[in-house]
């Protein structure tokens, strides 16, 4: 059937699909957020997952709308909206849309993969074509516009674009070559020495000791499984952040529930003497991150890779940082048994 892209203001105008987003009068939601009502045997761990999974069961109810919208633009959440618009094509490359919304919002790709090239071409051309022609992931406040109406805008330009890139990468060779070379170098130099990786599977953690901060791509890539990655740099340099793998609803495996990092900060800072003070986001923010702090990073400078950003060097040594890090985490999950779909007042509950 032929469906159309409405923005998401226009979401009860219709029986509208929605995707990556949840809202009041959608027919359909299809989206991995915690506790979004996605029918159970459509549940992936993406919300371009689940739309693929929608489609190789065309009785679901609500299917047969006829729009789809979703309240923001990410590569999940367009890649989700355009199978829909698009089925014939997008079962037919569904193996490489699924390594592009991985890719995406979890950051994880394996880089031996046949198609991991194809999917980071296709991920840095609407990162790029994003950042050039609209604004950056996270942007909409800044411009003082609203992200569901202001997305609308994207959509309605990558829609009917992304499939000549899809079938022909080379057509997009000028807008994702820069960011392709870039992750590939950064790869190349996290695959050798002296970067190291440790991971403690218990907690869920994966510790990468690296010389300099890298894009996300590479940087995540090899922590698939682990939920928490400390960042160590040359300098005693640091940072620690959740992954958005325990913001959503995870299906492909059991996770644990998201800690309040502030009573780490709390003691680190008792042993920090640079004069800089560690702070943590939230555990509601998609990707909490700790760290030294300086000037205080929009959401925007958060999401962005941590070589684009600041981060200071701290006075405590690296396995001093990484045994306090395991002990409070080990501390934390002590008695806690992985599991899938917590709730955010489960999580709340355990972070206090």
């Amino acid at each position: 059937m032929n469906r159309d892209f409405v923005p998401f203001a226009q979401l009860r105008q219709q029986p509208t699909i929605v995707v990556d987003s949840v809202g009041l009068g959608a027919v359909l939601t299809l989206a991995h957020w915690r506790g979004a009502a996605t029918p159970a045997p459509l549940r992936d761990d993406t919300s371009a997952g689940s739309a693929l999974r929608a489609l190789h069961h065309p009785a679901t109810p609500g299917l047969e709308a006829g729009t789809v919208t979703a309240n923001h633009f990410d590569v999940d959440g367009f890649v989700g909206v355009w199978a829909l618009l698009n089925p014939a094509l997008a079962l037919r490359h569904e193996e490489l849309l699924r390594l592009v919304a991985g890719l995406g919002d979890f950051r994880e790709i394996d880089f031996a993969h046949p198609l991991a090239r194809h999917a980071l071409q296709l991920v840095c051309w609407l990162n790029a074509e994003e950042k050039a022609r609209f604004y950056e992931p996270f942007g909409a406040p800044a411009r003082r516009r609203r992200e569901d109406e202001a997305s609308a805008e994207k959509f309605e330009w990558f829609l009917p674009r992304f499939a000549s890139v899809l079938e022909n990468p080379e057509s997009g060779r000028a807008a994702w070559q820069p960011e392709v070379d870039r992750v590939h170098a950064a790869v190349a130099r996290l695959q050798a020495p002296p970067t190291q990786r440790r991971v403690y599977p218990e907690i869920g953690l994966a510790v990468v000791e690296t010389p300099a901060p890298a894009p996300y791509y590479a940087l995540f890539g090899p922590t698939a499984g682990s939920d928490i990655v400390l960042s160590v740099y040359e300098g005693r340099r640091y940072e620690l952040e959740y992954k958005y793998t325990t913001w959503i609803d995870l299906e492909s495996r059991p996770t644990l529930p998201r800690l309040s990092l502030a009573p780490l900060a709390a003691r680190l800072n008792a042993l920090e003497t640079s004069g800089r003070v560690w702070a943590a986001d939230g555990i509601t923010d998609t990707g909490p991150l700790l760290r030294l702090t300086g000037k205080k990073l929009t959401k925007a400078e958060r999401y962005a890779d941590p070589d684009g950003r600041p981060i200071y060097a701290s006075s405590i040594a690296p396995e001093v940082l990484e045994r306090e890090v395991v002990a409070f985490f080990r501390t934390g999950y002590a008695g806690i048994v992985a599991k899938n779909y917590w709730t955010w007042a489960e999580v709340k509950a355990f972070s206090q």
